[in-house]
């Protein structure tokens, strides 16, 4: 469609005219999102007249239909200028009804209740969202104006209106609370937005607090959350995680994360009306639960025990099976394990590094005594044998993550890892954590009794320490060389290591004896100085 006609159509005040050309706009670029570079001049000039006439007195239908537009454009960061204005931001808040704070005007204190208008608000909160999502001009102005206080308030003030306008308010805190350190800042110490959205949070899943940080038990009748809550929710965690980024802690702040972990457990015990629904609202759960205070987990676990679990001290375990079962779910999707898995890992290491209960149970569920030990630790569908996979990963914090976690709940003892694990997957570990020789870790731990079967103390002798499983016999393949044979055989391999050394291809390394890596002649080294300094006949 040729924007020319629509350009000189918005300079006169005929609006249904201008609502006619722009439907046939919208309707023709709804589902574009790649722009032509050639048409960047006439599309930065019709967001310039489009929020001239959003700066008149037009009609809801006029307004709501030229916002559409602008949401469209929007899209596209390079014509953004005249939006990313002091005044086109302005206009656009305005219309999403919160102007506020600096500007002197009044937040929104009341819903608003004719359709049209409400299309209005969210169909500016959508240019909103894409604006301050593509512009660095419009994040400072956003942040100028004080765009957060007026969404705190809207948030305040309307906890039960029209879902879209609660949404997108929601969508524009988290996205400004992202881009904007000052306006994240602010949020946390001046607006209290973290008590905020906990409210937020409690009014979305109808939480009924039955203890100080206990939430009513689910009725096992309860239908799953409607999508719609299930969406504010999402976006309302999102919003929390860059909230608390940083350290919160003080009496009060404490108070509040551990309100918000006893909603987040009940949200972990929720199901939505769709399988991968439930999954993205639990993945944002678990990234928040990561930023807390790992004195926080407590909560997920002092709630009453339904039967049968007092071997835990007492302690739920419930939501921490839900979280294992959300891990095992993400390391069978075989892809994106870096956003995907790795925040569930670090949160059950740290849960089990700190909580004597946590490790427990976790352990019967990862790390069973061990039976089968004729099998090598990576090949199976066992928890144990995925998770030993991914020690091997190529991506380096992923594998970094598996075996933290694993080390974490054989309590940081390397002789009880490579049981598990083998040699040959955990020395990627080892090495970083300087243990090539054994020993343990620094966190202290309990002393629990010995859980090894009669099957793997019967086996032990003879597992390969490298593969961690006994292999079937193989043939010698110097049995029927001479001596001869041998000795040409180890030459050769001496001067094909010697040759990739001098080539500087590889590099021989030793093993010190604080169980770091050396370059072997320098670990060679370290034992004939102790000798020697030592007494002797």
């Amino acid at each position: 469609m040729d924007l020319n006609i629509i350009l000189l159509q918005l300079q006169t005040d005929n609006e249904e005219d201008i609502e006619m050309l722009l439907h046939q706009y919208n309707g023709e670029n709804n589902l574009t999102f790649t722009f032509d570079p050639k048409g960047e001049d006439l599309r930065s000039r019709l967001c310039q007249g489009l929020l001239t006439v959003l700066g008149r007195q037009v009609g809801p239908r006029c307004q709501s239909t030229c916002l559409e537009t602008l949401r469209i454009l929007s899209r596209d960061k390079r014509v953004l200028g005249p939006v990313g204005t002091r005044e086109g931001m302005l206009v656009l808040a305005g219309l999403a009804r919160l102007r506020g704070g600096a500007e002197g005007g009044d937040c929104l204190q009341r819903e608003v209740q004719i359709e049209e208008k409400e299309r209005v608000v969210v169909e500016a909160l959508k240019c909103l969202c894409n604006v301050v999502f593509n512009s660095t001009a419009a994040q400072q102005v956003g942040a100028d104006v004080q765009l957060a206080r007026g969404l705190c308030a809207r948030l305040h003030a309307a906890r039960t209106g029209r879902h879209e306008v609660g949404l997108f308010s929601l969508r524009l805190l988290f996205l400004l609370s992202a881009l904007r350190p000052d306006v994240r800042g602010a949020l946390r110490r001046e607006l209290c937005a973290v008590g905020l959205l906990k409210e937020v949070l409690e009014c979305t899943l109808d939480v009924r607090w039955v203890g100080p940080y206990e939430v009513a038990p689910l009725d096992p009748q309860a239908l799953p959350i409607p999508a719609e809550d299930n969406e504010r929710a999402m976006e309302a965690l999102k919003a929390l995680f860059n909230l608390t980024l940083s350290d919160t802690s003080d009496e009060d702040g404490d108070h509040q994360l551990c309100l918000i972990t006893a909603i987040i457990r009940h949200l972990l015990m929720l199901k939505t009306q769709a399988e991968d629904k439930t999954e993205e609202a639990h993945s944002h759960a678990i990234n928040l639960l990561s930023n807390l205070p790992v004195s926080c987990l407590d909560v997920l676990i002092d709630v009453p025990v339904q039967g049968g679990q007092e071997e835990y001290s007492g302690k739920n375990m419930d939501v921490v099976q839900v979280l294992l079962d959300f891990m095992e779910k993400r390391i069978d999707k075989g892809a994106n394990y870096k956003e995907g898995l790795t925040p569930v890992l670090s949160l059950l290491t740290e849960g089990s590094r700190y909580h004597r209960e946590i490790r427990r149970y976790i352990k019967t569920q990862v790390l069973p005594p061990l039976k089968e030990v004729k099998v090598r630790p990576e090949i199976g569908s066992t928890i144990r044998n995925k998770l030993v996979r991914l020690m091997t990963h190529v991506d380096m914090g992923v594998k970094q993550s598996a075996a933290e976690f694993l080390f974490v709940l054989c309590k940081e003892n390397v002789d009880n890892l490579l049981k598990y694990t083998g040699y040959g997957n955990a020395a990627g570990l080892l090495v970083a954590r300087g243990l090539l020789a054994g020993g343990r870790g620094e966190t202290k731990y309990s002393d629990d009794e010995n859980s090894d079967t009669e099957e793997y103390k019967s086996a032990k002798p003879f597992i390969n320490p490298i593969t961690g499983h006994v292999e079937e016999p193989m043939p010698n393949p110097i049995e029927e060389m001479t001596e001869e044979q041998k000795e040409y055989e180890a030459q050769e391999l001496v001067n094909m290591f010697d040759k990739l050394s001098r080539q500087q291809l590889i590099r021989p390394m030793g093993v010190r004896r604080d169980g770091s890596l050396a370059p072997l002649e320098e670990a060679l080294r370290q034992p004939t100085t102790d000798s020697c300094s030592s007494d002797s006949d």
